[in-house]
């Protein structure tokens, strides 16, 4: 499969210091989704970081919604502080950040805007964890007709199993899946 880069946005997904560092062994993803955003930038394809992010007090979040009410417990994701930043391994100044308010990368955000603005009709997506955003924006983006390749060997889930079966048996039906060298090839 032969990606045009004007037509192609690279999403890495969740890899904040945060989440890094609460799903366990997902640093082993770094090298290989550094590489694929650098061969997202060498080919000029649109490359957008997507991360949770809140505004000072959370407003966006319920205080009894089960997951999300525990970032607010805990002070972190706000938009400008270090937690809410993107890993260092990926980030580069002036790249474009855009910050959900859920689970999906579409969640309450411009994001659906900016890619229709910008001619994107392909999307390579990868990120933390693969049963959350990874899930979660690969069924919007499918259903909002973007074509879809998933990096698997940058997607990282605590549960080896579930990841295994998520890339191998399910993304299938709504995605290319394939590694990040074979992206790079591409």
């Amino acid at each position: 499969m032969k990606l045009d880069p004007k037509k192609t946005a690279v999403l890495s997904m969740d890899i904040q210091p945060p989440i890094v560092a609460m799903a366990g062994g997902a640093e082993e993803i770094l090298p290989r989704a550094s590489a694929v955003v650098e061969h997202a930038r060498q080919t000029g394809a649109l490359l957008i970081h997507v991360g949770l992010g809140f505004e000072p007090g959370y407003p966006e979040i319920n205080p009894n919604h089960p997951r999300f009410s525990t970032l607010k417990e805990r002070g972190i994701f706000i938009k400008g502080t270090d937690s809410a930043k993107i890993h260092k391994a990926i980030y580069r100044a002036g790249d474009l950040v855009i910050y959900k308010h859920r689970v999906s990368a579409f969640s309450g955000n411009e994001l659906e805007m900016v890619l229709r603005s910008k001619g994107i009709e392909h999307l390579v997506l990868f990120g933390i964890a693969t049963s959350g955003i990874v899930l979660s924006t690969l069924r919007q983006a499918a259903d909002l007709d973007f074509r879809c390749v998933v990096i698997k060997d940058a997607c990282f889930d605590a549960d080896p199993e579930v990841h295994r079966v998520l890339t191998e048996k399910i993304f299938v039906s709504q995605s290319t899946v394939m590694s990040a060298e074979a992206f790079q090839s591409e």
